[in-house]
């Protein structure tokens, strides 16, 4: 398997890319195999994801072996397919309530930009480094790179690293807004699972209303944005969750929202 998913009985999962070998390039199964997994994500009772790369690195971008088998129509059929697979589990993964956590090392490009930018949390080890390289190969970006850097980082930076493909450290991406932080690459696996572990015992529900007010207030006007702010916290006081969280502050003690169902 391209990709592996394991759910634990907490209700996180785990979604590992699996071609740690060929730096884990996004071929098409791997690309269905992202979708599998976000679709199982999304039928489970998850409230957190965490998404990692198997051996050097995270992920090198798109499979230049396989698409170098084909040309033409055959070519851009197959890019199509792969595009669409990764692009459907990109949408499925922002869809739903449980934050997603990756934890990126090695060199990250291409499509793994996106990958490590569609995430709420991106913990990157400090070797890692990140460069969009399409153009490089006269490419122009998937994966959401060039609707997630403008938004990150600038339109100013996102074409200067879409149109030079220059090569940053993993510093200076969370200098940039790229990433969320840094830590030490032996630390990196061991922290994302605290991360991961944290928010899955959070309340699932409003960090997802929260995901689609951040994603929605960036091209929203204020009042309607307002409209909408009032209207999630409204539902989310009067939530399992929020009465939950509320008794636990008065009541001086750590609420436990894991006690919390679900909605399917």
């Amino acid at each position: 398997m391209r990709v592996g998913i394991e759910i634990d009985d907490g209700g996180l999962a785990r979604v590992t890319l699996r071609r740690g070998e060929a730096g884990n390039a996004i071929d098409l199964d791997m690309a269905r195999g992202l979708l599998d997994a976000a679709r199982t994500c999304a039928a489970e009772a998850v409230r957190a994801v965490l998404l990692t790369g198997e051996g050097k690195s995270f992920c090198v971008g798109g499979d230049l072996r396989e698409f170098s088998r084909l040309s033409g129509e055959a070519l851009e059929k197959h890019l199509t397919e792969v595009t669409a697979a990764l692009h459907d589990a990109l949408r499925t993964f922002a869809a739903g309530d449980a934050p997603v956590v990756a934890a990126v090392q090695g060199a990250v490009a291409g499509a793994g930009i996106g990958l490590a930018a569609s995430a709420d949390v991106t913990l990157a080890a400090d070797d890692a480094s990140f460069t969009a390289a399409y153009t490089g190969i006269g490419y122009s970006p998937d994966a959401g790179v060039s609707w997630f850097l403008p938004r990150l980082i600038g339109p100013k930076r996102a074409l200067d690293l879409l149109l030079t493909n220059r090569r940053i450290p993993a510093a200076e991406a969370a200098d940039t807004g790229l990433v969320s932080r840094v830590v030490a690459a032996d630390r990196l696996a061991a922290e994302a699972a605290r991360t991961a572990e944290a928010l899955r015992r959070g309340p699932t529900a409003a960090f997802g209303a929260t995901r689609r007010l951040v994603a929605a207030g960036l091209t929203a006007d204020l009042g309607p944005h307002l409209d909408r702010e009032a209207r999630a916290i409204a539902a989310a006081a009067a939530s399992d969750a929020g009465r939950e969280g509320v008794a636990a502050f008065l009541g001086k003690r750590t609420p436990d929202f894991t006690r919390v169902a679900l909605k399917p």
